[in-house]
C-alpha cells in the first residue's frame, strides 16, 4: 500500500465506512473493528458505518446498533473505506456514497479484486480482511471490542483456524486479540457454531435432499424462495450450510444456492483444493477466493447445475490430465 492509516487520515473530516451485501462474519467484523477503533482514537473526525442488516449472532459486537442501512440525502464524505468488498457493486446501497467521497481506499483479501478505490490495501493471501485491519492498527491502542469484532471475523474466515488461509501471522494476530481480554471461545460458540432451530431445520433439508454429479466429485443442493419462506428463512440463516457440504467424503467442490426471486439463484462454491472456484465465479460476474466463491445467476435450477457444472468439470478433468 505504500501509507499508513494514520496517513491517509490526515486532515479528514468525515468518514464513512462500507462492506459488502448480506454481510458475513469478517465483513461485519473487519467493519466494526475499524468503526470502534477511529470513534475511540479519532473522535475528532465524524465516522459513519453503513451495512446492511447484520446478523443477529454478529450483535455481541458492541456498538452494532451504530450501523446504518440506508444513506442520508446529500451525504458527501471526505474519505470512503470499504472493507472486504471484491468490487463496487458488492456494496450494495453504500455504492453512491463511495462514488461520491472525495477518496476512497480499499481493504480486501479478495484475489478477484482489480484495485477499483484511490487507494488500495488488498492482500490475497491473507486469512480477512479483519487480519488486515488488524496490521493497520496501532496494537497498543487497541481495546477489547475492537479486538472482539476482529478476533470473530478472522474465526470466521478461516473456519476457526482451520482454513489453508490461515498462516502464522493469522494465529499471532489471533494471539494479540486475545491479550486483550477477550473471551475467544464465547465469540466463537456464539457466532460460528450456535445455530438457532430455525437454521438447523434448513440444513437439515438442504442436506437430506442434496445431490452427487460429476462422478460423486461435486455435491449440490439447493433452497428454493418457497421453502425460506416456509421456514421463515433469511439469507443469514444459510450461512454455513456449503462449507458443511463441502465436508462430504469423495467430493472435491460444493455447490448451494438458494434462490433470492424466481429464478434468480445466489451461487457459493467451496473447493477443497483441485478446483479454483473464484475462477468460476468471476466467469459469472462474481468473485471470491481459490477455495471460497460465489455470484448470483438466473435460470432454474437445472440451468444453473448444468451452466456451473460444466466449468467445474473443465478443471477436474484438467487436473486429471495434469496427474
Amino acid at each position: 500500500m505504500g501509507v499508513g492509516l494514520s496517513e491517509i487520515l490526515k486532515g479528514k473530516q468525515s468518514i464513512a465506512l462500507g462492506g459488502h451485501i448480506r454481510p458475513d462474519g469478517d465483513c461485519v467484523g473487519s467493519s466494526m473493528g475499524l468503526y470502534l477503533y477511529l470513534t475511540e482514537q479519532y473522535p475528532q473526525i465524524e465516522t459513519d458505518i453503513y451495512l446492511e442488516e447484520i446478523p443477529e449472532a454478529y450483535r455481541l459486537i458492541q456498538k452494532t446498533e451504530e450501523a446504518r442501512n440506508c444513506i442520508p440525502e446529500g451525504k458527501q464524505y471526505d474519505l470512503f473505506i470499504c472493507l472486504d468488498c471484491g468490487d463496487e457493486k458488492r456494496l450494495g446501497f453504500s455504492a453512491p456514497l463511495f462514488q461520491n467521497a472525495k477518496q476512497t481506499f480499499c481493504i480486501d483479501h479478495h484475489v478477484s479484486n482489480d484495485a477499483f478505490a484511490d487507494i488500495n490495501y488488498i492482500v490475497p493471501d491473507a486469512s480477512s480482511t479483519s487480519e488486515l485491519v488488524f496490521g493497520l492498527l496501532d496494537k497498543e491502542k487497541i481495546g477489547k471490542p475492537e479486538a472482539e469484532a476482529l478476533y470473530m471475523g478472522i474465526a470466521h474466515d478461516t473456519g476457526v483456524f482451520q482454513y489453508s488461509c490461515t498462516s502464522p501471522e493469522t494465529m499471532e494476530a489471533a494471539a494479540e486479540l486475545l491479550r486483550k481480554g477477550i473471551d475467544g471461545n464465547d465469540i466463537i460458540e456464539k457466532t460460528f457454531y450456535e445455530k438457532t432451530y430455525i437454521q438447523n431445520q434448513i440444513l437439515g433439508r438442504a442436506l437430506l435432499e442434496s445431490i452427487l454429479i460429476l462422478d460423486k466429485r461435486c455435491i449440490v443442493s439447493a433452497v428454493s424462495k418457497k421453502e425460506m419462506d416456509f421456514y421463515g428463512a433469511k439469507p443469514s440463516d444459510l450461512e454455513g450450510i456449503v462449507s458443511q457440504m463441502k465436508l462430504t467424503q469423495g467430493t472435491e467442490t460444493a455447490l448451494f444456492m438458494y434462490e433470492l426471486e424466481t429464478q434468480n439463484y445466489k451461487v457459493s462454491l467451496r473447493s477443497k483444493g483441485k478446483v479454483d472456484v473464484s475462477i468460476i465465479a468471476q466467469y459469472f460476474g462474481g468473485g471470491g477466493h481459490t477455495r471460497a466463491a460465489g455470484f448470483t445467476m438466473k435460470g432454474s435450477f437445472h440451468d444453473v447445475i448444468n451452466n456451473v457444472s460444466i466449468q467445474i468439470a473443465r478443471q477436474l478433468d484438467q487436473e486429471e490430465i495434469q496427474v
